[in-house]
């Protein structure tokens, strides 16, 4: 906390040397205030073939609030509280087959967190931004899926002096997990579907060293590079690299194309591609929860659709490499302990697709029905994940079918309510066969100012 106040000061500072008392009163009562009231509820019926069914639910109401100064010179600070309530649970609130943990902090309870506290420095093409705030990359970001998103202690450089190229450098230093990661209890699958490989149900609410949190061992954080190009017409190119200190490099590419049917100006096919690969680094520090910290993996993932007026289809397919070592599930697996799940292919719950050897295949088909009235769109999916006998995980292959409704109110301005549900067929399957399955729906309403 002393570094933001330090922050503050030395920006107050600056203001004040640079102007009279009246600029730096300015930039207060020309400040922009934002944030977002959100209720969610969520029900889970699990079937469990072994026996010992159970329906847990859950519900909150959050949020967040934001301000942000007006600039000066370039310069501006911004903070924003983030908070969630439950409400409604069943007691024992931490009895996780009773009520859902996703939604909450430790034990189910409510918490708030100083989730953005920053400096911000804009100088023509180029921005620095630096302290508490949200990211979203491609291997590390807010994953705002639930009722508070994942947050950064960074410092971020962007520049865009280069004709249709958005560069990016930036450190990461530590990591506040949202309550979404609260799905996960550590282990293989939480470190492959965006959490920590330790136990992610207690870590939350704080800012945690990026390494502490994500393997139990602290690092110096994450070294981030990027560079993003949009200079031919439909054509986006990207390409990521994050040097995670003393755990793993990840190198993230991924390129989007468009074009017009050559039969018919109302098709406008799509397709995209995407890879990742991962080595391990330094002092192999994920050897702290597992194996001999070795990884040496690779991630591709391919999709193709078309949008026709108002309606938009599309298949994905992706493969990630093959794991030989039966005692080592992360060696040949894409770990990703910051939040970030770009994969093509996951579901709405289902993250098996970086699991080693995991074969997945997605289909997708979005509605608008604006011109029927309502500001409403629909979605369907199913998603096939063909499981290796080595992810570490499961021994059995998994499907995912769900459906998406986002309705923004004409009657309410900027009220959104969004109703999903995800069926996940023999999401585990232990050694001896048992499945686990389950039907779950979520209800949210975002109200934004």
């Amino acid at each position: 906390m002393r570094k933001y106040i330090l922050l503050s000061t030395v920006a107050i500072g600056l203001l004040s040397s640079a102007n009279a008392a009246d600029d730096l009163s300015s930039i207060f009562s020309e400040g922009k205030v934002s944030g977002q009231i959100r209720e969610f509820s969520i029900s889970r019926s699990v079937d469990k073939s072994a026996g010992g069914d159970y329906t847990r639910t859950a519900n909150a109401v959050g949020g967040y609030l934001k301000f942000e100064t007006a600039d000066y010179k370039g310069l501006s600070l911004g903070t924003a509280l983030y908070t969630t309530n439950g409400f409604g649970l069943d007691s024992p609130r931490d009895d996780y087959t009773e009520v859902d943990p996703t939604l909450l902090g430790k034990d189910n309870e409510s918490y708030s967190i100083l989730g953005e506290a920053y400096l911000q420095f804009k100088y023509d093409n180029t921005t620095f931004k630096a302290g508490r705030q949200k990211l979203n990359t491609p291997m590390m970001g807010a994953d705002d899926v639930r009722m508070i998103p994942n947050l950064f202690e960074a410092y971020v450089l962007t520049n865009t002096d280069l004709a249709d190229t958005v560069l990016m450098a930036a450190h990461v230093t530590k990591f506040a997990q949202g309550t979404f990661g609260r799905a996960y209890g550590g282990g293989i699958l939480s470190a492959t579907g965006g959490y920590s490989a330790v136990d992610s149900k207690d870590q939350v609410g704080d800012f945690e060293n990026m390494g502490t949190y994500a393997v139990d061992e602290s690092t110096s954080g994450v070294s981030i590079a990027s560079a993003t190009y949009t200079g031919i017409d439909k054509l986006k190119i990207q390409l990521w690299d994050y040097y995670a200190y003393d755990i793993v490099n990840i190198i993230y590419g991924q390129v989007d194309y468009s074009w017009n049917c050559l039969l018919t100006d109302s098709v406008k096919p799509f397709a995209s591609a995407q890879f990742i690969k991962e080595d391990d680094i330094g002092d192999k520090q994920l050897k702290a929860i597992g194996g001999d910290g070795e990884i040496d993996s690779f991630y591709y993932g391919l999709k193709f659709g078309a949008k026709i007026e108002n309606f938009t289809a599309y298949v994905a397919y992706s493969e990630t490499t093959d794991n030989s070592d039966s005692d080592n599930a992360y060696a040949n697996a894409i770990i990703s302990p910051w939040g970030g799940m770009p994969a093509f292919t996951q579901g709405m719950v289902t993250r098996h697709v970086f699991l080693a050897g995991t074969k997945a295949t997605k289909i997708a088909a979005l509605y608008n029905w604006k011109n029927f009235g309502p500001d409403l769109k629909t979605v369907l999916y199913y998603a096939d994940y063909n499981m290796d006998k080595n992810n570490g995980y499961t021994n059995d292959d998994t499907d995912e079918a769900g459906f998406d409704i986002i309705y923004n109110t004409s009657f309410v301005k900027n009220l959104q309510l969004r109703f999903r549900g995800n069926f996940s067929n023999d999401f585990n399957v232990n050694t001896a066969g048992d499945t686990v399955s389950w039907d779950e729906y979520r209800f949210i309403a975002n109200y934004s100012f």
